[in-house]
């Protein structure tokens, strides 16, 4: 029987982390605004410029900080068999949403990703209790032959198609402008991901006082178009 190739299991890794960075995987990011849709309300994004510059701040000083400086430590945590790490990062995701309605969008969809893992016949003997997004995706992904670089430029980018179609619903914007929303965002990552890798544990944040207050008014919001 032939082996794998170093080759091909680079492209087996890839194209994993394709699939899960997909905003068509069922894990339901694309029914959450992440404050947007408020901000949008509140009148401070009101077009194409504003909604790019709105979203370009929060991949710099929001993901950037903190789910993104979370996914390396959580993908040596898991292939390093360390659970008691991996539960550490975890916990302090849950602790740094600021909102009821961001700790239900990061619980849900960690939840999700591992029952699409489940219904795959691919989910890893997991600790107990749910993960939050950020690691579970590292988890989903440890299986596979990829480095943290790639992982959090596939993640960052998954939120970027996930966010630019949230501001083509809610500002609303034309599908022209929104792609050039996701160019801008794609010039960007890099150094996002960048910053996230030189961050040590007393280094991450997830202060954003603006994007908190204006999540947990959108819970309360009289008309909306994303979850609360």
């Amino acid at each position: 029987m032939s082996t794998p190739t170093a080759e091909a299991e680079h492209d087996a890794g890839l194209l994993q982390l394709m699939w899960l960075a997909s905003p068509a995987l069922p894990v339901g990011g694309f029914s959450y605004s992440e404050g947007l849709e408020a901000a949008v309300e509140a009148e401070l994004v009101h077009d194409a410029a504003s909604a790019g510059e709105w979203l370009s701040q929060q991949l710099r000083l929001t993901l950037a900080r903190a789910d993104l400086a979370v996914l390396a430590p959580a993908l040596r945590a898991w292939r390093g068999g360390d659970l008691e790490r991996l539960q550490a990062l975890d916990t302090w995701v849950r602790r740094t949403r600021e909102s009821a309605e961001l700790r239900q969008q990061s619980e849900q969809m960690g939840r999700s990703l591992i029952e699409w893992l489940k219904s795959l016949g691919a989910a890893p003997a997991l600790p107990p209790g749910p993960l939050t997004y950020p690691v579970a995706f590292a988890v989903a992904a440890a299986s596979q032959p990829v480095g943290e670089r790639p992982l959090l430029l596939a993640f960052a980018f998954g939120w970027a198609e996930n966010m630019v179609q949230a501001a083509i619903k809610s500002v609303p914007l034309g599908q022209a402008a929104g792609q050039r929303i996701l160019a801008r965002l794609a010039r960007e990552i890099p150094q996002a991901v960048d910053t996230a890798l030189a961050l040590g544990d007393g280094d991450r944040q997830a202060f954003s006082p603006m994007l908190a207050i204006l999540s947990a008014r959108h819970e309360h919001q009289y008309s909306r178009l994303f979850r609360s």
